[in-house]
């Protein structure tokens, strides 16, 4: 289990807002727990734009501003919403047990969505590129 799991979802979410997150807890999972948490919160479209802002804040706060990604932000909002829909837990524990391609296999399935490699792509890490393989829906 990772140490972000010490923390109850309000206080992940609100040290992770105000920036006071210790930056080793910020794994690739609890990117992912961060979008499960808004999604089920606030919905997929307040989910994106409140993930995006804040994490150009605590990327900005901890000197790793080369690291955020645009389209890699939004698209893992939308693969976390396409299994929320299709999950009826209420806790990310669960959630990330249910689905463990999201933590194990996330490059592939974000690389079944576009025909070029949005990993690398200069254009795809500075403005969102849509998925032109197929959609998150």
């Amino acid at each position: 289990m990772e140490s972000h799991f010490n923390l109850s979802d309000t206080e992940f979410e609100n040290q992770f807002q105000t920036c006071s997150l210790d930056p080793k807890l910020f794994s690739h999972e609890a990117h992912l727990r961060l979008a499960w948490i808004h999604i089920t919160k606030y919905g997929v479209d307040k989910a994106e734009a409140n993930i995006q802002t804040q994490l150009q804040n605590f990327v900005t706060h901890v000197g790793a501003t080369d690291k955020y990604h645009k389209t890699l932000t939004i698209v893992a909002v939308r693969a976390v919403n396409y299994f929320v829909k299709k999950s009826k837990t209420k806790n990310f524990e669960t959630f990330i047990n249910q689905f463990p391609q999201l933590k194990t296999d996330f490059k592939s399935l974000i690389n079944s969505h576009y025909s070029v490699d949005v990993f690398s792509s200069k254009k795809a890490k500075m403005e969102f590129v849509e998925p032109d393989v197929q959609p998150f829906t």
